[in-house]
C-alpha cells in the first residue's frame, strides 16, 4: 500500500512561516510527481503546488506563488511545503498527493494517492 503522511501543521500568526513535510512509503518515490493541495472550511480541495520527479519543475497556484515553495528529497522519500508570509486565507487542511501522470497535474482527479492531511490555522 502507498502511504503518505503529512506533518508540521499548527496554529500560527499572520506573517509567520511554517514548513510542512510529507513522508511517502510503498511507492518508488522518485518516479512520482508530488503535490500539495488544501481544503479550507466550506471549500473544495484546491491545488497549491507540485514538483516533478526530476525535482526541477515546479508549479504553484497564483494565490501562493512567491510565498510557498515545494521541494523534494528523493533519498528520504519526502516532499516539503515551505510557507512564508502566511495569511488567514491560507487556513486549511493541507494534503500531500502523488501521481505517475506526466501531464495535467493541477486537478484532484490527477492524483491516485493522498495523505490524511495536516491542519494549518493562521490567525489575524
Amino acid at each position: 500500500q502507498v502511504q503518505l503522511v503529512e506533518s508540521g501543521g499548527g496554529l500560527v500568526q499572520a506573517g509567520d512561516s511554517l514548513r510542512l513535510s510529507c513522508a511517502a512509503s510503498g511507492l518508488t518515490f522518485s518516479m512520482y510527481t508530488m503535490a500539495w493541495f488544501r481544503q479550507a472550511p466550506g471549500k473544495d480541495r484546491e491545488f497549491v503546488g507540485r514538483i516533478t520527479w526530476s525535482g526541477s519543475t515546479t508549479s504553484y497556484a497564483d494565490s501562493v506563488k512567491g510565498r510557498f515553495t515545494v521541494s523534494r528529497d528523493n533519498a528520504k522519500n519526502t516532499v516539503s511545503l515551505q510557507m512564508q508570509s502566511l495569511k488567514p486565507e491560507d487556513t486549511a487542511v493541507y494534503y500531500c498527493a502523488a501521481t505517475l501522470r506526466p501531464r495535467g497535474l493541477g486537478s484532484v482527479s490527477d492524483y491516485a494517492h493522498w495523505g490524511q492531511g495536516t491542519q494549518v490555522t493562521v490567525s489575524s
